[in-house]
């Protein structure tokens, strides 16, 4: 054995002490640590010859890297919907690591480490009290949860005219109708070769508001002349979370012969909320769902779940079977993650999500969502009762999207954006909302409380007045 990993092994259980108590101080003192970070990048080094040994590499990463490091899991980091690691979470993750499975199938004498993640699935159907008639798993992040819904979609519209999109490749353009997409559903048409400006861009209800109007999609539909197509709604849209009416979608599907695919990466978590689980009224009659854990569920990236209903299973089968490794059996009789979703190696991404599940339940997930709703309504009402800023839409669910009050020009509101962020107090991010230039706040943190919001809310005002 090479001499520095026999002497890390000897040492491992101090080794692993220095991180633990490294990451303890991380956590510690995460509501001081700055949310933006003004280091200097330091210069790439090559690769040592003979290594440097597990002891002396954490003290590089501590010279070169942990400055670099923000709090991007703390309580006001408000950008890209970023959830906090439950402490629960860390542990699974830990042991995800230390574990090193690769959870593919659930039966045999090897790694059989998936029937974690199937009961993982479970308990997230639980969650959300959606029916036990999906088949769900564990992917990177949304990209990956839309990617893997969409190419079964794109299956079950080739098998609508009789050819098979996933041997033979896509021999015609797919009806793509949606409204107000996230770009990881683009990214993925764009990748499934269907095509990212291939859409039919549905209007929006007007006023102030995301959601699909249900005139105009049926107006389109009928333009199709009973051609199927592909539907991507929204549970929970970027900015202001709005919600398409599933209700109405329902009906439609009852006339209409398509595949009904919701984007629910965030927003789907409304359904934990005793007042706001009535958007997500009949979203169970999609045919496919995407969920990201590591937004509101609080778990460590890379997590996301992908739902795609029962009975496409042989269309996802189709879709994503490793046909050249015929030892592995009839994918349908011998159930293995290799035939139903796109990596073929991966970690035990389900572990985290499973331990936090198990240790917080119904009741923890309940305060999490509840309490993010009451900081962003909170928020809320502090822009509108402010001279300085205004809120461009209601506060729906969790995201706050504001500008400044007086009619500002690109380079102010870029200068107070810069300035905010640039405190290390508060993260936010730019946006675009009716053509107007903005910012949005997105609250998903279990961590977060009153008095951050009212820490953010002095800063704002005092950038605000130096400008």
């Amino acid at each position: 054995m090479n001499k520095l990993l026999q002497s890390d092994l000897s040492e491992f259980e101090s080794l692993l002490e220095k991180v633990k108590s490294q990451g303890l101080d991380y956590i510690n003192t995460i509501d001081d640590r700055p949310t933006s970070s003004h280091q200097k990048i330091p210069e790439t080094l090559g690769l040592d010859k003979q290594g440097l040994g597990g002891r002396k590499t954490l003290q590089l990463f501590n010279e070169r890297f942990e400055p670099l490091i923000v709090s991007s899991s703390g309580p006001r980091f408000w950008g890209y919907v970023i959830g906090g690691s439950t402490p629960a979470s860390i542990m699974g993750d830990w042991l995800a690591s230390i574990y090193d499975q690769n959870p593919q199938a659930i039966k045999g004498t090897g790694d059989i480490s998936a029937n974690i993640e199937l009961e993982t699935i479970q308990l997230i159907l639980d969650l959300f009290d959606l029916p036990k008639s999906y088949v769900g798993g564990f992917v990177t992040g949304a990209t990956m949860s839309n990617f893997t819904c969409l190419a079964v979609a794109r299956q079950w519209i080739g098998k609508t005219a009789g050819k098979d999109f996933a041997k033979e490749g896509i021999t015609e353009k797919i009806p793509v109708l949606t409204a107000t997409p996230h770009s990881s559903a683009i990214k993925s048409l764009a990748l499934l070769g269907m095509g990212s400006n291939n859409i039919v861009k549905i209007k929006t209800i007007e006023g102030h508001k995301e959601a699909i109007s249900i005139d105009d999609l049926e107006a389109q539909i009928k333009k199709l002349n009973g051609r199927p197509f592909i539907l991507i709604s929204s549970a929970g849209t970027v900015n202001t979370v709005d919600f398409d009416d599933f209700k109405a979608i329902k009906k439609l599907k009852e006339t209409y012969n398509f595949w009904w695919h919701t984007d629910a990466a965030f927003g789907g978590f409304a359904a934990c909320s005793n007042t706001h689980k009535h958007f997500l009224e009949d979203w169970d009659y999609s045919d496919s769902i995407t969920l990201d854990c590591h937004k509101w569920l609080n778990v460590p990236y890379e997590s996301a779940v992908f739902l795609v209903k029962e009975e496409h299973r042989l269309l996802q089968t189709e879709s994503f079977q490793n046909s050249n490794a015929p030892y592995l059996g009839d994918p349908l009789e011998n159930f293995n993650y290799l035939n139903f979703l796109p990596e073929n190696s991966r970690r035990l991404k389900a572990l985290p999500a499973w331990f936090s599940l198990r240790a917080y339940g119904k009741e923890g997930y309940t305060s999490i969502v509840e309490n993010s709703i009451g900081l962003a309504q909170y928020f809320g009402k502090k822009i509108e009762e402010s001279h300085d800023f205004k809120l461009l839409a209601p506060v729906r669910l969790n995201n706050i999207v504001f500008n400044l009050k007086r009619k500002p020009n690109q380079n102010v509101l870029d200068a107070f954006l810069n300035q905010l962020n640039g405190s290390g107090k508060v993260f936010m991010t730019p946006t675009f909302y009716h053509d107007e230039k903005a910012i949005r706040a997105s609250f998903v943190n279990w961590r977060t409380t009153e008095k951050d919001v009212d820490l953010v809310c002095e800063e704002m005002q005092r950038i605000i007045n130096a400008i």
